[in-house]
């Protein structure tokens, strides 16, 4: 049986651009509006929805079955935040620059 959406991230730090890296944790830091150190959901969809995600829902919801380690409904930005990176880094990979213009 195959399992396609119980795939956990797991950080390929040499395949990511450093820039790019970088900019995701800026901007999911940002969407932090709480500043409570935990993102919640519409905290993360909100960061998709800067990304111009064509689905939010479906990438929060994918985002949260990728980083939500420990399935609090919250994603630790000390911990976890590396995890949703790496996410929408596969999601969107080298176009990170021209979905934040």
């Amino acid at each position: 049986m195959v399992h396609f959406f119980n795939r956990r991230a797991e950080t390929k730090t040499k395949d990511i651009p450093k820039e790019d890296y970088d900019e995701l944790m800026k901007l999911f830091k940002r969407c932090d509006v709480n500043n409570d150190g935990k993102l919640s959901w519409e905290e993360v969809k909100a960061g998709f929805r800067r990304l111009q995600s064509r689905f939010p829902l479906y990438r929060t919801h994918r985002a949260f079955q990728m980083a939500d380690e420990n399935h609090d409904g919250f994603i630790n930005v000390n911990d976890e935040l590396d995890k949703l990176v790496t996410y929408a880094l596969e999601c969107y990979p080298g176009k990170i620059k021209l979905r934040l213009l």
